[in-house]
C-alpha cells in the first residue's frame, strides 16, 4: 500500500491473460452489499477496440484538464503538479497502446416494496425520515453500487502491484459515459465506475505521499 502510487507510463508489452484473470479475481473477493454480488468487469485488450476507446480518453482526459485538473491541490507544490499533468498527458497521448483496461461495472437490483417493509422503515424514521429517504433515494442507491464496487477495485489495484503491474484508477471517463458504453455494449441500465489502464510501469514505485494521519483522524467526534 505504501508503495502502491498511480502508474500511468505504461510499456506496450501485453500482460499474460491468466495475470489479468488473477487481478478480476481479486476484484471478485472484495465485499458487496447484501452479499448481492452483482458486479461485472469488462476487460479490453483488443487493439482495435483500445483505438476506438483512444478519441474518448483524450477528450475527457483534456475536459479535466481545463477544469479541475488546472486546480493545484493543497497537498502538492508546484513540481509535483508538473510532474503528475505530464504523466497524464503521456498516459492521454499512449492511450492505444495501453496493453489492457478494466471497467468495473455495477447494476443494483430494483427491491420491491411491500406494506410490512414500508411500516417498518416508518417506525424507524418516522414520517420525515421517510421523506427525506425518499428524496435521497437516487443517491442511496448509487452510493449501495459503488460500496459493492471499490472495495473489489482496492483489491485490484493491490493485486496489480503485488504481481510488479502498473495502473491507475480513473473516473473521467464518466464526462462521456454513453459514448463508453456504446462502444463497449454496456447495457444503459448498467454503471460504470471506473476505468483502469493495467501494464508493465515504465517508473519506479512509491513510496506514496499522502497526508499523514494526525491531519486525518478524528477521534470520538469531528
Amino acid at each position: 500500500m505504501a508503495t502502491m502510487s498511480a502508474m500511468r507510463r505504461l510499456s506496450t508489452e501485453p500482460v499474460p491473460d491468466e495475470m489479468l484473470a488473477r487481478l478480476v479475481q481479486a476484484a471478485v473477493y472484495g465485499p458487496s452489499g447484501s452479499n448481492a454480488q452483482d458486479y461485472q468487469y469488462v476487460l479490453v485488450t483488443d487493439r482495435q477496440v483500445m483505438a476506438k476507446l483512444a478519441p474518448l480518453w483524450s477528450r475527457c482526459v483534456d475536459a479535466y484538464l481545463a477544469s479541475v485538473g488546472r486546480t493545484l491541490a493543497a497537498t502538492m507544490d508546484d513540481d509535483a503538479f508538473e510532474q503528475m499533468r505530464a504523466a497524464i498527458e503521456y498516459q492521454r497521448d499512449h492511450f492505444a497502446d495501453t496493453p489492457a483496461l478494466v471497467i468495473p461495472c455495477y447494476h443494483l437490483p430494483k427491491v420491491s416494496a411491500d406494506l410490512d417493509g414500508l411500516r417498518g422503515v416508518v417506525t424507524q424514521l418516522g414520517t420525515a425520515g421517510l421523506g427525506r429517504l425518499a428524496a435521497h433515494g437516487g443517491r442511496i442507491s448509487l452510493l449501495a453500487e459503488a460500496s459493492s464496487v471499490y472495495p473489489g477495485t482496492q483489491n485490484l489495484l493491490l493485486a496489480a502491484r503485488t504481481l510488479g503491474l502498473g495502473a491507475s484508477l480513473t473516473i473521467w471517463h464518466l464526462m462521456l459515459e454513453r459514448e463508453w458504453k456504446a462502444a463497449l455494449g454496456i447495457p444503459s441500465e448498467v454503471h460504470t465506475f471506473a476505468v483502469i489502464p493495467i501494464g508493465w510501469p515504465l517508473d519506479a514505485f512509491g513510496p506514496v505521499d499522502h497526508r499523514p494521519v494526525a491531519e486525518v483522524l478524528h477521534r470520538d467526534r469531528w
